[in-house]
């Protein structure tokens, strides 16, 4: 009989949580169940998950997103990514082994400097999923998952200044005013799905 390592065994239970995520999320449009149905296959192909060098090794991996949101103002923050060019969620990718939610709480902490809180809205559960192709050097695939976090508009105070050069606190109609080439290029899909979810509350 073959002996499995425990690095096997925490891939495969891992793998198995991820199923699990990703089938708890309710596709809000068409690409949204697109992208879930390739995440989950991706995740069952036993292709590797994790990014282990920067930018682009392997060519596809895993992200978590957090989305700031103040439930009473129903405002979002967005941060000004400076390698990115563009305005975004926070977020960063999973590390090896590591669950999709301890990334946001670790994240949380180094970017924002806030310890977080799950929303009403979907709690330490993914709210929405996307698989996106990066720009510029290192192109590859993000396959995110996107979390909601709460806060109030002055509970953030400071950020990582070497990762963002600003941050800001808009509206949901806001977001959606804001041309789609300055940010993620779902932001104004998931804004869409959140509005939904609030107006149906």
């Amino acid at each position: 009989m073959t002996a499995i390592d425990a690095s096997e065994v925490s891939d495969q239970l891992l793998r198995a949580r991820l199923t699990d995520l990703l089938n708890r999320v309710r596709p809000w449009d068409e690409q949204e169940r697109t992208h879930l149905a390739a995440a989950v296959e991706w995740v069952a192909s036993g292709a590797p998950l994790y990014r282990t060098q920067k930018p682009d090794v392997p060519s596809m991996h895993l992200v978590s997103y957090f989305v700031v949101l103040d439930e009473t103002r129903g405002e979002l923050l967005l941060v000004a990514h400076r390698k990115a060019g563009l305005w975004l969620p926070s977020g960063g990718h999973v590390e090896p082994l590591e669950d999709p939610w301890d990334t946001v709480t670790r994240e949380c902490r180094e970017e924002l400097r806030i310890e977080a809180v799950p929303s009403t809205v979907s709690g330490e559960q993914p709210f929405f999923l996307t698989v996106t192709q990066t720009r510029g050097h290192g192109q590859h695939t993000d396959v995110s998952l996107w979390y909601v976090l709460q806060s109030k508009v002055g509970g953030v105070t400071s950020f990582d200044e070497e990762e963002f050069e600003a941050i800001k606190w808009l509206s949901l109609q806001q977001v959606l005013a804001e041309p789609g080439n300055r940010l993620d290029p779902h932001m104004h899909r998931f804004t869409r799905k959140l509005m939904s979810v609030i107006d149906g509350a």
